[in-house]
């Protein structure tokens, strides 16, 4: 499964280096009827990558939050948390008692932007597509438990399942199930550029420069029909090179809100020191960051990764680099969702140099182990650097480890990562959805996201199947316990910290804390103005 990248809306700054979208005498928070929102997001078209926002290929959290303000889902996960509900569909249901077939039925006189009908045979192309086009960076791991999509009709779309998978419905949530229309996309290949075309709350229009986005325009889809109440006309997202530029806008009432990312500099003196005019919403947070290991390479090989997990002191990296913004973790699970144990704590304990010492001692590794730690240093906001230097120097004040740290920007970094060149890495993740299997098969099942050489038979062929049969989620606690538990004792990822969310906005825009999901998704149709 290829995910989309965290991005955390505390600690994240994703580069877009221009600015002169913001301020703009028909923009901004001082004038116009549009809402301006700014943001660390990079949108960027290159050579690797030259269809940045086309749901087939897009798996990053700034692409994703554009996709869901413009293209449809069948279902989508209410504001406030929960089952997934009908979207674009009117009734979705499983058909059998298996979970292997889930049937849609779409919308009446439901309609495409551009006012052609939206069919059932646009949502299996749609759907179709991401899979045949399987892009390595995409979503497409999302929908590999697809076998066959039948249609009936214009409105009823079958989905016919490999195995049974209860978590489905949240799956077609997703933008990776973003319903295009036919004679815009191609079958087979990419839509190149940043233009998206869908039946969502939004149209968009994007202003680039030099293969990049500075500006996008939202407008509201009159031809809209869905479960989502649109309480805007139009936002504006304006986007920034760091959270520094994106703070200034705020205060100069260039921008009505910070979206992602705030640092945890920003957030913490908003916390002590509230400015006037401005207001800070804190709100749950379900993104984690971690460390990953190419497990073919001798460097890091298990004993090595869990020697790593004996030293590293996730509260000291939590309370020194994040603050507030941040806490320990000691599962891929967070411990908001149901299931979470802290595996990697119970195993390990309070960080142990001389545990760690032992545990090398016993598989013969020579110390100090010796190798580079990367991490990217204009993907994840400029925390990053201090959190990889203070994990450098608790590894190397061990005696146990001689370990570099370097970053590298994301466009080179992130497909070094995956053909494997480095011996381990820091990495995020915010969820698809709000649900355990989300934070396990990504990482554990067969097409992982990292394109990680580590593999568990137990795992992969019999702890998620068996997870994704059960209906009832919370009951399914036990099979995730044992994951974790796997996950602890082989260290093929490393969790360090889980984060919070903080937005700041001015005075004068409502509806700032639901604009925001616990999967750090952007809900732009949630802002309105109780002033101009």
């Amino acid at each position: 499964m290829n995910r989309k990248t965290l991005v955390l809306p505390v600690v994240v700054g994703l580069l877009a280096p221009v600015l002169a979208a913001c301020g703009s005498t028909d923009s901004g928070a001082g004038g116009g009827n549009a809402i301006v929102v700014g943001t660390t997001d990079q949108l960027v078209a290159s050579e690797e990558n030259p269809a940045p926002l086309d749901p087939a290929i897009g798996y990053e959290a700034g692409v994703w939050n554009v996709l869901r303000q413009t293209v449809q889902t069948l279902t989508t996960v209410p504001a406030g948390g929960g089952e997934p509900v009908p979207e674009a569909a009117r009734s979705c249901t499983f058909t059998d008692n298996a979970n292997e077939s889930y049937r849609c039925t779409l919308r009446a006189g439901l309609k495409f932007a551009d006012g052609s009908p939206v069919t059932a045979e646009d949502v299996k192309f749609s759907i179709q597509r991401v899979i045949d086009i399987n892009s390595d960076s995409g979503p497409v791991g999302l929908l590999a438990n697809i076998d066959t999509i039948e249609t009936k009709g214009d409105d009823q779309v079958v989905f016919h399942l490999n195995t049974p998978d209860a978590t489905f419905p949240y799956k077609l949530a997703t933008p990776a199930a973003g319903i295009v229309p036919k004679g815009k996309y191609p079958a087979k290949e990419a839509r190149d550029g940043f233009q998206v075309d869908g039946s969502g709350p939004y149209t968009m229009k994007p202003q680039t420069e030099d293969g990049r986005v500075t500006r996008i325009t939202f407008s509201k889809n009159p031809s809209y029909q869905g479960e989502l109440k649109v309480l805007n006309d139009k936002v504006e997202m304006d986007l920034f090179p760091d959270a520094d530029a994106m703070g200034k806008a705020l205060e100069e009432e260039k921008i009505h809100m910070m979206t992602r990312a705030m640092s945890p500099e920003q957030a913490r003196d908003m916390l002590v020191k509230p400015k006037e005019g401005i207001e800070l919403t804190e709100m749950p947070g379900l993104a984690i960051s971690y460390l990953g290991f190419n497990t073919k390479d001798p460097v890091v090989n298990k004993s090595v990764r869990q020697a790593m997990a004996q030293i590293i002191d996730r509260g000291e990296i939590a309370g020194k680099v994040y603050g507030t913004t941040a806490e320990p973790l000691y599962s891929l699970i967070p411990s908001s969702i149901t299931g979470h144990t802290n595996a990697f704590f119970n195993k390990y304990g309070e960080p142990s140099a001389a545990k760690a010492e032992q545990t090398l001692k016993n598989a013969g590794v020579k110390t100090p182990v010796k190798f580079t730690l990367h991490y990217t240093n204009d993907h994840y906001g400029s925390a990053t650097a201090k959190e990889f230097k203070a994990l450098q120097a608790q590894l190397n004040g061990s005696g146990l480890f001689d370990v570099d740290v370097q970053g590298k920007e994301w466009s080179k970094y992130r497909p070094e990562q995956k053909r494997g060149d480095y011996a381990a890495y820091g990495m995020g993740w915010f969820p698809d959805f709000p649900d355990p299997d989300n934070y396990t098969a990504p990482f554990l099942d067969k097409n992982n996201f990292l394109n990680s050489p580590y593999r568990s038979q137990e795992a992969q062929n019999v702890l998620i199947p068996k997870s994704r049969r059960v209906a009832d989620r919370s009951a399914a606690a036990t099979t995730y316990e044992k994951l974790q538990d796997i996950v602890a004792n082989d260290v093929p990822v490393l969790p360090i910290w889980q984060g919070k969310q903080y937005v700041a906005s001015r005075s004068g825009v409502a509806g700032v804390e639901r604009s925001v999901s616990a999967t750090s998704e952007l809900q732009l149709w949630e802002l309105n103005k109780t002033n101009a």
